[in-house]
């Protein structure tokens, strides 16, 4: 598997420092310590989030990461040819596999579920259903050195809409925003 490197749109990255693989984010230059005191998570809240779709075809992921930084941790889906419209909001468990009903066994005490769509980790318009996203389906936060997100796990792909949920070891602030080249969903959680 390719490793793509995700410029995250929080200042630029530290290339001598940034870890790479499939699960972790390249560090950013650090901000909050020469920005004296300005809060990177300004508008952050625990209310749910949502957007609209940029196009009407299925977006198709192609990249999950989660990474560290000063003051946040950060989890990103990439995509291919559009973002999907999305709804991001705390969860109370028992957390349920789309399409199967089955349970879903998640690390942390607060849940937030990222809801996209139309959206999939398949190519459908091949006619063979490609698979376009080729990572895990789990994805630990230890792995990556965040402090507040414990896991990712997928708990659906199923029919356009695309849901993955955050384990977190507490209720805190959020913030959603979108980037371009490449197309990006970006989920900041306030770290301890």
């Amino acid at each position: 598997m390719a490793l793509l490197a995700v410029s995250s749109g929080c200042g630029g990255s530290d290339k001598s420092s940034a870890p790479t693989g499939a699960n972790t984010l390249p560090s950013p230059t650090p901000t909050t310590s020469s920005t004296g005191g300005i809060d990177p998570l300004e508008g952050a809240a625990t209310t749910p989030v949502e957007g609209t779709s940029t196009g009407s075809e299925t977006a198709l992921v192609e990249r999950v990461a989660v990474g560290r930084h000063e003051s946040y941790d950060r989890v990103v889906f990439q995509f291919r040819n559009t973002l999907p419209g999305y709804r991001v909001t705390y969860v109370q468990p028992p957390l349920k596999e789309d399409g199967s009903g089955n349970l879903v066994e998640i690390k942390g005490t607060a849940f937030l579920v990222v809801r996209m769509e139309p959206a999939s980790g398949f190519d459908l318009n091949t006619g063979e259903g490609v698979m376009v996203y080729k990572g895990p389906r789990r994805l630990e936060g230890s792995a990556a050195g965040t402090s507040v997100v414990q896991e990712l796990v997928r708990t659906g792909d199923f029919e356009a809409v695309l849901t993955w949920a955050i384990g977190l070891s507490d209720k805190v602030d959020f913030r959603v925003s979108t980037a371009t080249s490449p197309l990006r969903l970006i989920v900041d959680l306030r770290n301890h």
